[in-house]
């Protein structure tokens, strides 16, 4: 029961803990600490809506390619850091070979959401109280992935629309709740278990 809890609630301190400690030696990641704090971090776009669902299932897709090379018994040796990895694809010639799935390119590919990521959460951080979080969203989104993913402007556009009824949605179940609040002081029942 604890771990489907832990399953779906994010925390971001095991991000913080997971990316920590997959600092490698000098210049290397570890690439299952790595994973693991990706898992973790894609719990918190998950639990940004449907909005951010396709970004969430990308992600996953390809965390579960990673692990997978990760965890295979066979070939893990060559998948236990980033360059590691590297240096095995490179030296095998698997980056382009064709049928293959290459872990660098897919690693290259969570990269890069993680540099989206991080500049939208910076620009939340940032914005003014009258300012929409779609407009966060975008510019990280243009400075970030709109050059590797045109295709995904439509979605990001979904996104904008969702996010620009986010502040009335806001007003609408604070609402709600004060009401429900209120009803239950006025009938003094907070103490129900």
């Amino acid at each position: 029961m604890e771990q489907e809890i832990n399953d779906k609630f994010f925390d971001i301190k095991i991000v913080h803990d997971k990316f920590q400690a997959a600092v490698h030696e000098d210049d290397d990641v570890q690439l299952l600490l790595y994973l693991e704090s990706f898992e973790e971090l894609n719990k918190f776009v998950t639990l940004m809506g449907t909005m951010f669902g396709f970004v969430s299932k990308d992600l996953k897709a390809k965390i579960d390619i990673l692990n997978e090379f990760v965890r295979d018994d066979n070939m893990s040796e060559n998948f236990i850091t980033v360059k590691t990895m590297i240096e095995y694809e490179k030296q095998n010639d698997l980056l382009n070979k064709k049928g293959h799935t290459s872990g660098s390119r897919t690693l290259l590919r969570l990269h890069r959401g993680l540099d989206f990521i991080q500049l939208f959460l910076k620009k939340l951080g940032d914005l003014k109280n009258e300012e929409a979080t779609s407009i966060a969203c975008r510019d990280a989104y243009d400075q970030t992935l709109a050059k590797h993913h045109p295709f995904v402007c439509g979605e990001i556009e979904n996104i904008q629309q969702a996010m620009d009824l986010l502040p009335k949605t806001l007003e609408a179940t604070s609402n709600v709740h004060n009401r429900i609040e209120n009803l239950y002081t006025l009938h003094d029942i907070h103490m129900l278990p």
